[in-house]
């Protein structure tokens, strides 16, 4: 049975309910606050109960979202720049400090092996210190009015300004760095935040905003909604929230652009990739790279890879290293060393792999490793064979199923490549597998994708390069320097001279 560690960093702001469960508060705009009704947190590992959490009504979040709105806009607002980024500073300072304690929520919580679970703390601080990098897109632009015979006595300046208030809704997969990046580039940006983090991962969301706390971010800006997607409605259609940071399902954002209406959007939604090799690649390297796409946190990532077109001469040996490289992958508890996959985060998305499994079969795919359900939330790694004229017709192809399950193809030449990339729901990333600059280059130019890796699995990292969706994958962009378009707004400032005597001289 699972249970989680004492929080050495975190004492005051849980209790340890009569069966020895935490029972946490969360933050609300400067207030640590339960609520009469509680929700069970469950491990992946084992599906027992490791946490309580506050389910916040629509009475809470409301009364919270006027704090944001009235005063806590202006608060952050009027912070000068420099006191932000040494918060940010002091917060990577303070999770490093706490890091065991983030770790033991990530492994438990998410069934993150150690390494991965330290890479996401790693990358989360390392977010935190390159703050500094969004502020170049923050500075405004001058307009002389004299390119025109109507503006000649004119002038312009172009400012970039917060929005007011950004609600970001956060996935399950990633529960300290995405809440990390979506705050930095919403609050460098002089935005007030409000959290919804993934109802199966809350934790890292409430241990962040007690660090926020204690580093001096502005109470009245800062807020963490625990409640249920299904009651979000009400709340994303709120005028006063004037962005949505969301990233999670497409089918999820599509809903809430739908209810929420006008606003600004960031939006990061399904991807499942394409690797497509070339006849010329390494398959030996190309393979434990795309081994790694597969496998890397159980496919539970959007740049995680899905499908594998490959060129003839390299179909074969390629095919055979791939499985080869599954079989040294160990499924298992993700705290014990030598696991590389652990558990699938619930058990309806292993229900969703068994049918996406047997769909498969029926319509001519070959399992070549893998296929099956190891536990309620453990699978094996699998590889499905398809010819490249029934694999339209695969569930795997028309839905992003979340786990490490991938389908090869055997493609004439790349031109068959691009049409199968490319007739997917889908464009997130891409990756291409070889050496021959002509066809990488028509590849890098066809494919509709928001970002294309050459010889590297896809991997969007902390964002140093910005990455994000077209098609149903998302709008807008993630990244260091670029999501803050999408967070503030233009305002032009027009200063006319007419008759004040500024020509007479000319």
């Amino acid at each position: 049975m699972v249970t989680l560690k004492e929080l050495t960093g975190f004492k005051d702001i849980y209790t340890i309910d009569s069966d020895g469960i935490p029972i946490f508060k969360t933050y609300l705009a400067g207030e640590w606050v339960g609520s009469k009704e509680i929700e069970n947190i469950k491990s992946p590992i084992d599906l027992t109960v490791y946490a309580r959490i506050p389910k916040l009504n629509y009475e809470m979040v409301d009364n919270t979202l006027s704090i944001l709105y009235n005063r806590g806009r202006w608060a952050i607002r009027d912070l000068p720049g420099e006191k932000r980024l040494k918060i940010y500073h002091t917060l990577a300072d303070l999770i490093d400090k706490y890091r065991e304690d983030f770790v033991e929520v990530l492994m438990i919580g998410n069934g993150k092996t150690k390494g991965a679970a330290q890479g996401e703390v790693n990358a989360a601080i390392e977010r935190l210190i390159r703050a500094d990098l969004d502020v170049r897109k923050l500075y405004g632009e001058y307009v002389p009015g004299d390119w025109s015979s109507e503006s000649l006595e004119a002038e312009a300046i172009i400012r970039r300004e917060p929005l007011g208030v950004v609600l970001a809704i956060t996935p399950f997969n990633y529960p300290l760095f995405d809440i990390v990046n979506k705050l930095v580039y919403s609050t460098v940006a002089g935005n007030a935040f409000m959290l919804k983090p993934a109802s199966s991962t809350p934790l890292p969301a409430i241990m962040l905003a007690k660090l926020l706390e204690i580093a001096g971010f502005p109470k009245e800006a800062l807020a963490i909604i625990t409640v249920p997607g299904s009651e979000m409605d009400k709340i994303v259609a709120d005028k006063r929230i004037s962005v949505i940071s969301l990233t999670g399902s497409s089918e999820t954002g599509e809903h809430v652009m739908k209810v929420a209406g006008l606003k600004q959007y960031v939006m990061e939604l399904g991807g499942g990739d394409p690797a497509i090799v070339l006849d010329d690649a390494d398959p030996k390297t190309t393979a434990q790279k795309i081994i790694t796409g597969i496998t890397s946190y159980s496919g539970q990532r959007c740049d995680s890879i899905k499908f594998i077109f490959a060129e003839p001469k390299v179909y074969e040996e390629l095919k055979n290293y791939i499985v080869e490289e599954l079989k040294k992958v160990k499924v298992g508890d993700p705290r014990e060393s030598d696991t590389i996959m652990g558990p699938i985060i619930d058990t309806r998305t292993v229900d969703e792999f068994e049918y996406a499994v047997k769909d498969a079969v029926e319509k001519g795919g070959n399992i070549l490793y893998g296929g099956k359900r190891l536990g309620p939330t453990y699978i094996e790694p699998t590889l499905i064979e398809i010819d490249k004229e029934k694999i339209k017709d695969l569930y795997l192809y028309k839905k992003e199923v979340f786990l490490s399950i991938a389908v090869i193809t055997k493609v004439n030449n790349i031109d068959e490549a691009i049409e199968l990339s490319n007739g997917r729901r889908y464009g997130l990333d891409a990756a291409i597998f070889g050496n021959d600059i002509t066809k990488i280059r028509k590849l890098i130019r066809m494919l509709e994708v928001g970002a294309v890796y050459v010889n590297e699995y896809p991997k969007h990292g902390i964002g140093y390069f910005p990455f994000g969706g077209r098609k149903d994958s998302g709008i807008g962009r993630e990244g260091i320097g670029y999501t803050i378009e999408n967070v503030t707004a233009y305002k032009t400032i027009v200063y006319n001279y007419r008759g004040k005597g500024v020509w007479e001289y000319l």
